[in-house]
C-alpha cells in the first residue's frame, strides 16, 4: 500500500465560509499515481470541518442558515468562560464533522453526479489546515 500527503492551508475573509475544495482534492489523487484505495479529507482545527455535497449556492445558503439555528452565535456559552467566542463555531463543526473518506476507482474520485467535496470554515480569518491523505494501490 502506498500514501500519499498533502496539507491546504486557508484563512478566510469572513467568519464563516464554505469553499469547494474537490480540485485541490483531485490534483493531490492525481500527483499520488494511486488508481485503487481511498481519500481521507480532515480539517485539522477543531471550529472547521469537511463534507461531501451538491455544490449549489441555494443548498450552501440553506446549510449555513440550518447550522445558524441549531448552534447559533450568542454570548452565553459555558466555553466564553475561558476567554474565547467561538462556542457556536464548536457546535457547527461536530454538526457537519472534520473529516470524509472517499473511495478512488481507476485514479480517480468515485463520486455521485452532485457531489463535492467542502471545507467548511466556522471561525475564520486566521491560517487553518485540511490534511488530504491518499491510501492505496
Amino acid at each position: 500500500m502506498q500514501f500519499h500527503t498533502k496539507y491546504l492551508t486557508f484563512q478566510t475573509t469572513k467568519h464563516r465560509e464554505y469553499i469547494n475544495i474537490t480540485p485541490e482534492v483531485e490534483k493531490a489523487l492525481a500527483a499520488s499515481g494511486i488508481r485503487e484505495g481511498m481519500v481521507l479529507v480532515s480539517a485539522m482545527h477543531i471550529t472547521a470541518g469537511v463534507w461531501v455535497n451538491d455544490a449549489e449556492d441555494g443548498l450552501i445558503a440553506d446549510i449555513d442558515e440550518w447550522l445558524e439555528q441549531l448552534a447559533p452565535f450568542r454570548k452565553g456559552y459555558r466555553h466564553h468562560r475561558t476567554g474565547e467566542s467561538n462556542g457556536d463555531s464548536h457546535l457547527k463543526s461536530l454538526l457537519v464533522h472534520h473529516q470524509v473518506i472517499l473511495p478512488v476507482t481507476a485514479g480517480t474520485l468515485d463520486l455521485g453526479p452532485w457531489q463535492q467535496v467542502y471545507y467548511a470554515e466556522f471561525d475564520g480569518q486566521r491560517p487553518k489546515r485540511v490534511i488530504i491523505k491518499v491510501m492505496g494501490e
